[in-house]
């Protein structure tokens, strides 16, 4: 099969793509001929040498794809040859084939094609444990999401608007905030302009909100708790700007605060599986009814990964991007 490797650490023209022996799924998996793979920012960071895959997971980069089932391994009762599906995977989605752990698949909603399909797994996995169980958002409640254009702001805006939550969000553009006030965000605020604490007390009547989605850290976390509201919750997802913060924790004594977070790769299948399951009950019919919908900026030729890259770390998309294979 055709797969895509990187090389070596470095820049996008390290992704080369280069011919792989055929995965065999091993017992508990599915073998899936790729449709489609999605491109995340975990993608670069692995591309760059900073984020390597866990012990046991395939080296070439990709962690959702879409495509349809060509072999089970043993003990898959659940899914049969034939049945399309979108995977969460631990590494190996950019390639014709890739293996993916039964419980970490989940049917294509009906009514949507396999390319916006793989634009699915890594985003709304992460989103609903990380805003739902973690942040343990609820309808009625408000949040801010960060980087509310990017493939997880997109969701996060949808999946909690759709819940009956009032949704606000940060981008680096006017047409970038545009987009996410379309999406269901109330207001959507230019960080570049304006500082998001003000907007979102002056929008909460000085309460501030319940939850923060935070994907930047360093500076921005001081600042996520002073737009926390009593009880508030700050979830952490990623760390743009840096893995160290200083806080009051008085303030967070004083006002009941919870700072929470989660990474998704290196979890295990049972910790998955269960997302997938709570995905299936609660985001599914969304999925299905056009409620939410996966947001996709651009897709590329699997050959083309190096370009993928270039636009992901230009940050001019908004919303997912995808790359297709030849099937």
């Amino acid at each position: 099969m055709i797969a895509i490797e990187i090389r070596e650490p470095g820049e996008p023209e390290v992704l080369v793509p280069t011919e792989r022996p055929k995965p065999a799924p091993a017992a508990g998996e599915v073998l899936i001929k790729v449709a489609a793979a999605g491109v995340n920012r975990p993608d670069v960071f692995q591309r760059r040498g900073r984020y390597p895959p866990p012990p046991g997971a395939s080296d070439i980069p990709g962690l959702e794809v879409s495509g349809t089932i060509v072999a089970l391994g043993a003990d898959v009762h659940d899914w049969r040859v034939g049945d399309p599906v979108c995977a969460l995977v631990t590494g190996g989605g950019y390639a014709e084939l890739c293996a993916a752990p039964a419980p970490q698949c989940l049917p294509v909603p009906r009514g949507m094609d396999l390319v916006t399909a793989a634009a699915i797994p890594e985003t709304f996995f992460t989103v609903w444990t990380n805003v739902f169980e973690r942040g343990r958002l609820q309808a009625g409640e408000s949040i801010l999401v960060h980087g509310g254009s990017s493939g997880i702001g997109t969701a996060a805006i949808q999946l909690a608007q759709a819940r009956g939550s009032r949704v606000f969000a940060t981008a680096g553009s006017a047409e970038k905030c545009a987009a996410c006030e379309r999406l269901g965000a109330e207001r959507a605020v230019n960080y570049r302009e304006a500082d998001f604490v003000a907007v979102v007390r002056e929008l909460t009547a000085g309460r501030g909100v319940d939850v923060v989605l935070d994907m930047v850290g360093g500076d921005y976390f001081a600042r996520n708790v002073d737009a926390l509201a009593l009880e508030g919750r700050l979830v952490e997802i990623a760390t743009l700007h840096g893995v160290k913060a200083e806080l009051n924790i008085q303030t967070i004594m004083q006002r009941r605060l919870t700072i929470t977070g989660s990474t998704l790769r290196a979890r295990p299948v049972a910790d998955k599986a269960a997302i997938a399951v709570a995905l299936r009950q609660h985001v599914w019919p969304l999925l299905e009814s056009g409620a939410v919908k996966p947001i996709v900026h651009a897709t590329f030729p699997l050959r083309d990964a190096a370009e993928a890259h270039r636009v992901m770390e230009s940050s001019a998309h908004i919303g997912k991007l995808v790359l297709t294979t030849s099937i």
